[in-house]
């Protein structure tokens, strides 16, 4: 290779041509005598820059060049790096260098830095090979790039010391990697801001409704500061009806997560009328649009009725729930499916599949199954064959779906999921659930009967006088109001869990009864502001089929 003139365009050698102290190193002979390509003499100009066009370089002897170089430039030979020549700015950098002796010993700084082997297949190789940004003892970082050369340079006579040599080139990058350091530190602390918002939004403890055990898992995805806007949260409707909802909002960085908020934040006002699931999600596409009409986001809405034994869903856009009975059979709740929300257009309809007692459903985002080297499809079946083996209680249940799918700490996508047990219970925890119903036939006289009903079941489950007698009272406000403004047919379902006592009557008409304040005149309109004051909730829906369910419930003492 022609060295003088690489070395006259080495990088660095036309950025800076800061002036050198004049400093003169003693050569150390070897055992034979001989000092292989030490520098001897020193012309008295040397000091000089280089020439920034780069005329007269061919005229300068190598060493002479390398001397200019305000890099940091050490030249070693043979199988044990012996060091041959250092230039002013290494001995600047690093102080004087004892020539001729192995690097390991001469070059310590670079043993510390782990490029002895780097030397070693250079030389092996005859390839030149870059390390980047190390830092040196002494606090500066450089650039390292060692290249094969061919001794001796000036052109003499080959000696004893002829042969492979290496060349180490340093550029001080110093400026560059505290440069690049602080924008990291930037960015983890954006990072950190951008996390904190994401889980500021999620449900800080989820409700746990008294039917269902439920556990939730949010897992960030990568290192880089832009989070994603998967979401989830849990919904007590009140007379023993739970929501749970999941979704992920397209696109990364705080402008999803502020979408995410605001329809996390949507679901629970809309979940407070008590609609379908369908209807639920018909609003949200319409609000989704309305946020951002760019972004658009997939969620399921399922709400569990526990004297239905179902899980009653709708689905935009999202990754099918999966439910394992009672028996291990995993169940794919694949339809009705429609479009993601803020698409429009569309009419989204309402779905179900069994929950019954001892069943465990899954909710959860495409980051847990999606990868880019497989179809979705693929994952979906990996997490049925992970469900399929996953026992114990749900948040271990979620830990166990989230490394069978490997899902470590530089997942590059976020991961959202919620699962959900509905225990089968039995022994004494068993009689602290019961359920009794009465359909209620005939017309007015349909009343007493009610009354005794109530009467003997609430006495049968030992609750208090006082709460027996408000349980009667409910019940009969309740009866006396669907027999008025309802239709056949007409039901009287009382149930109790380990924390409330609930009543519900349904009928057959769908206009929902409301509040409202009786004049002292009137001889109706009393019986719904006597619930609502005597019980601890109250509320009324429409039923799937047609209808409507009005309930109360007492929070029992603990």
């Amino acid at each position: 290779m022609n060295f003088t003139r690489w070395s006259a365009r080495l990088p660095g050698t036309q950025r800076r041509a800061a002036a050198r102290t004049e400093q003169t190193i003693p050569a150390t002979p070897r055992a034979d005598g001989s000092v292989p390509a030490a520098r001897a003499e020193r012309r008295s100009d040397r000091s000089s820059p280089l020439p920034a066009d780069g005329s007269g370089i061919d005229e300068l002897p190598a060493r002479e060049v390398l001397d200019r170089i305000p890099a940091l430039v050490a030249l070693v030979h043979g199988a044990d790096h012996r060091l041959a020549h250092v230039n002013d700015a290494y001995v600047a950098a690093f102080g004087p260098r004892p020539i001729g002796e192995p690097a390991r010993v001469a070059l310590p700084e670079l043993a510390e830095l782990g490029l002895l082997p780097l030397l070693d297949q250079v030389l092996r190789s005859a390839k030149p090979r870059t390390v980047k940004s190390r830092k040196a003892p002494g606090g500066r970082s450089y650039t390292f790039t060692c290249t094969p050369v061919t001794l001796p340079l000036d052109g003499s006579a080959a000696g004893p010391e002829a042969g492979g040599g290496v060349l180490v080139f340093a550029a001080d990058v110093t400026d560059h990697a505290e440069a690049a350091e602080r924008l990291r530190a930037s960015e983890r602390a954006q990072r950190e801001t951008a996390v904190t918002l994401q889980k500021s939004l999620l449900p800080q403890e989820l409700e746990q409704p008294d039917d269902l055990r439920i556990a939730a898992t949010y897992q960030p995805g990568g290192t880089e500061a832009a989070v994603g806007g998967d979401w989830y949260d849990v919904i007590t409707l009140g007379g023993g009806r739970t929501a749970l909802v999941i979704g992920d909002v397209m696109g990364r960085g705080v402008r999803a997560a502020a979408v995410m908020g605001q329809l996390r934040t949507a679901v629970r006002a809309y979940a407070r009328l008590d609609l379908p699931p369908h209807e639920v999600l018909q609003l949200l596409d319409g609000l989704a649009s309305e946020i951002d009409a760019s972004q658009i986001a997939t969620c399921v809405y399922a709400v569990h009725d526990p004297n239905e034994g179902s899980l009653v869903y709708s689905s935009a856009g999202h990754l099918p729930i999966l439910v394992r009975d009672e028996n291990g059979v995993i169940h794919r709740a694949e339809e009705p499916t429609g479009p993601p929300l803020g698409t429009g257009g569309w009419l989204h309809t309402s779905g179900s599949v069994p929950l019954g007692p001892g069943s465990t459903a899954v909710l959860y985002t495409d980051g847990l199954v999606e990868r880019r080297s497989e179809d979705i499809d693929e994952g979906v079946a990996s997490l049925e064959r992970a469900l399929a083996g996953a026992t114990g209680t749900p948040q271990v249940v979620c830990d166990r779906l989230i490394r069978a799918l490997g899902v470590t700490a530089d997942h590059d996508d976020d991961v959202a999921v919620l699962v959900l047990q509905h225990p089968a219970r039995t022994g004494p925890d068993a009689d602290l659930f019961r359920n009794a119903a009465l359909e209620l036939l005939g017309g007015v006289e349909a009343a007493p009967r009610a009354r005794a009903f109530a009467t003997g079941v609430l006495a049968s489950w030992r609750f208090s006088p006082e709460l027996h007698d408000l349980g009667v009272l409910a019940a009969s406000e309740l009866v006396a109001n669907s027999l008025q403004h309802g239709t056949p047919p007409m039901r009287l379902r009382l149930r109790r869990t380990d924390r409330r006592l609930i009543i519900e009557v349904t009928d057959g008409d769908d206009h929902l009864p409301r509040r409202r304040r009786a004049e002292p005149a009137d001889e109706a309109g009393r019986g719904i502001a006597i619930v609502a004051t005597i019980a601890s909730n109250w509320g009324c829906r429409r039923t799937p089929g047609g209808g409507k369910a009005v309930w109360c419930e007492f929070a029992l003492p603990r």
